[in-house]
């Protein structure tokens, strides 16, 4: 077996990626976060304490490991599109939620110390809305 690197193989034949990647939207990661969390219903996942009250700069940085955050982290293809680490403030930005759809989702207050896959799977999908859900049945 010959080896070319892809300098060489450009001056004979087209180089392109094996498949296109199509960043997901907002209710396609939602619902793949909601997926991954189904996938181990009775999963006990730690939850963030007092979302409500902590100064905005401190939540931010918020994370406890094993919460429904890390089981996105823990997910390659979110990692690919730019999820950077399992914290509270940047699962806020990469699924595009609010601190009270997102408080809905991890918040000690709702659970106690640990939550559900399942539970958690539902709060997400509730943090998708109606009307996207409802476009995606007839779509």
């Amino acid at each position: 077996m010959k080896h070319h690197s892809i300098e060489q193989l450009q001056a004979f034949a087209e180089v392109r990626p094996a498949s296109p990647h199509l960043p997901m939207t907002r209710t396609e990661r939602l619902e793949r976060w909601a997926e991954l969390l189904e996938r181990e219903p009775e999963r006990r996942l730690g939850t963030l304490s007092g979302t409500e009250y902590t100064p905005r700069a401190a939540r931010q940085a918020l994370r406890v490991a094993g919460s429904p955050i890390t089981v996105a982290f823990e997910d390659a293809g979110f990692r690919a599109d730019g999820l950077a680490d399992d914290s509270y403030g940047e699962a806020k930005r990469f699924f595009d939620l609010s601190d009270r759809q997102l408080h809905n989702i991890v918040c000690y207050c709702h659970f106690g110390e640990a939550v559900r896959g399942a539970n958690a799977a539902r709060r997400v999908r509730a943090a998708i809305g109606w009307w996207p859900r409802i476009r995606a049945f007839f779509a």
